[in-house]
């Protein structure tokens, strides 16, 4: 089994806890099972709590400009933007990804009609993940709206690009209790593992290739009334 690099690559990993730091996240302890794959690997490696930054409610790229005193968005994008793959984690909460979590997804869409310099939506190119903990059912709940909506602006999803951690219905152990036996389980051990490696593969080869061709996708190309092979007769 051939040896990869991927040393070149940056992951990104926002935790939508709602603890901030220092408080102790169960979904943190999760992603650092991730986290510590990827170092391994050579890759480059941030994480940061949305909740510990003063991000405003809103889909413009500044809410500043909309009513807000205070928006710490335009410099946590950077951040994000940065890196070649995003890993969100989330807890559930009555069944859905965290508050946090809708508003990081939120404002992801604030950006998403920029354009890279092929012309295209600005995160083409890039890849995405999800990790969820939670005492509730709504592992694979979270990570369907998840996934779909990074895909819907432009990130580029991996087979088995989720993976999580669930305890028993109702009050009990989280992750990083040691009652829980979280970190001896092997189907969620696996499945991290995985999708680690997974995100890792496709934006390596994303990376190599400078993203996506720009043939047939770039809204550049399409407002200047370039439609390739589209058969609308009123074009023809």
């Amino acid at each position: 089994m051939e040896k990869q690099d991927f040393s070149q690559l940056k992951a990104m990993y926002v935790n939508c806890t709602l603890k901030k730091t220092p408080e102790k996240s169960h979904t943190a302890g999760l992603m650092e099972v991730s986290k510590n794959i990827m170092r391994k690997e050579g890759v480059q490696v941030e994480e940061l709590r949305l909740i510990d930054h003063a991000v405003a409610s809103g889909v413009y790229p500044n809410m500043t400009a909309h009513g807000w005193e205070k928006d710490e968005w335009p410099t946590l994008f950077e951040r994000i933007f940065s890196a070649d793959i995003l890993i969100i984690g989330t807890p559930i909460w009555l069944g859905e990804k965290s508050s946090e979590a809708q508003k990081l997804i939120e404002r992801l869409y604030s950006m998403s009609g920029k354009q890279n310099n092929k012309g295209q939506y600005l995160y083409y190119g890039k890849v995405g993940g999800c990790i969820i903990t939670g005492n509730e059912d709504g592992v694979k709940h979270c990570a369907m709206g998840i996934l779909y909506a990074l895909q819907h602006i432009g990130y580029s999803i991996p087979p088995q690009a989720d993976a999580g951690w669930i305890g028993e219905v109702g009050p009990g152990p989280s992750y990083l209790d040691k009652e829980s036996g979280a970190q001896e389980n092997d189907f969620t051990n696996r499945n991290t593992t995985f999708m680690t490696y997974n995100l890792l593969h496709l934006a390596k080869m994303l990376k190599e290739k400078n993203g996506y061709p720009a043939y047939g996708n770039s809204r550049k190309e399409w407002d200047n009334g370039n439609r390739w092979n589209f058969e609308n007769p009123e074009y023809r």
